[in-house]
């Protein structure tokens, strides 16, 4: 029996699509709570090339306690983070009231590399091509396509799980 069931989020934080989904995320972490384990996975894209060090960023955040809040806010900057760069990823950080120092610190020194790579790694092993992309008991739904119907469908397999485990 699990108490939680695990939503894998694959995401880059230069990506727009992933921000409209941040709705979704919210509704899902709302709807559920402790019950659902919404993971994030990183899975930068060579199209964007601050993804990667947003990635690394990210990481930071959750070291310091706040990856979501941190995702959430650099989501919110795509555009900027495509034009200024990396700049950006420490300004987000002193906004929050992280150690954006650290945040510099962790971005020369790569501290980070091997999560992001990790997941990269993963991701394309069970097939993620874009972002975002979810994974829930071994279904993956693709929203980088379209983002129409996934929230109902991830929480058509929660409910099913949770049932189960009920």
């Amino acid at each position: 029996m699990t108490d939680s069931v695990i939503l894998d989020v694959w995401c880059e934080l230069q990506c727009p699509d992933c921000h409209s989904a941040l709705d979704d995320v919210r509704a899902l972490r709302a709807r559920y709570g402790d019950r659902l384990d919404i993971r994030l996975r990183h899975f930068p894209l060579e199209k964007h090339k601050h993804s990667f060090a947003a990635a690394q960023a990210a990481e930071e955040a959750a070291e310091q306690g706040q990856a979501w809040p941190y995702v959430e806010a650099v989501l919110a900057r795509t555009a900027e983070l495509g034009k200024a760069g990396e700049p950006v990823l420490v300004e987000v950080a002193r906004e929050l009231g992280l150690d954006a120092e650290e945040f510099d610190t962790a971005l020369i020194d790569g501290r980070h590399i091997l999560i992001v790579d990790a997941d990269q790694a993963e991701g394309k092993a069970i097939g993620v091509t874009g972002t975002p992309t979810y994974v829930i008991d071994g279904e993956r739904l693709d929203g980088g396509k379209s983002q129409d119907g996934l929230r109902e469908r991830i929480e058509e397999i929660a409910d099913r799980l949770l049932a189960a485990d009920a």
